[in-house]
């Protein structure tokens, strides 16, 4: 069954939801700069402090912001050893405000691979869908899954 686009976009008299998107927005930019810059600590805040975070590259979900700041940290020096830069973007952000105040966000995410003195490459296409949740009125990650166009 095909749902039809009045079911998937939030009802306009958008004001309200036109903020939100543009915050969800801002809130990508801001989390994947400081992913990008190996800014560890900073990046796992992002996520609430139990956060789930599945990708394919590793085993098992990664559980809470302890887990996430040494995935990120191992992640970042084996990049600088191999003299790699990663550039994460994010596009086609789909948000649907759910009744308990979460927001399930899907969208595609571009990796790029650049290699000091080389070319760029694109590293890997990416669906990405995370549930975002309000502490104190900043949006965290409290769920991430990521699948790959590449992967069965």
């Amino acid at each position: 069954m095909t749902a039809h686009i009045e079911e998937l976009v939030p009802a306009a008299g958008g004001e309200e939801f036109g903020r939100v998107y543009a915050e969800v927005q801002q809130f990508y930019a801001e989390h994947f700069h400081l992913l990008d810059s190996g800014q560890a600590e900073a990046w796992a805040a992002t996520f609430a402090e139990d956060a789930t975070f599945e990708v394919p590259t590793q085993p098992k979900p990664t559980q809470g912001r302890a887990q996430l700041t040494t995935v990120m940290r191992r992640t970042a020096q084996e990049l600088a050893e191999a003299g790699e830069v990663r550039r994460h973007w994010h596009g086609m952000v789909a948000v649907h405000p759910q009744d308990d105040g979460s927001l399930h966000v899907r969208c595609y995410a571009l990796v790029f691979a650049s290699k000091k003195g080389g070319s760029s490459q694109l590293h890997r296409v990416c669906v990405c869908a995370d549930v975002l949740v309000r502490e104190n009125g900043k949006l965290l990650v409290q769920t991430r899954k990521v699948s790959r166009d590449d992967l069965p």
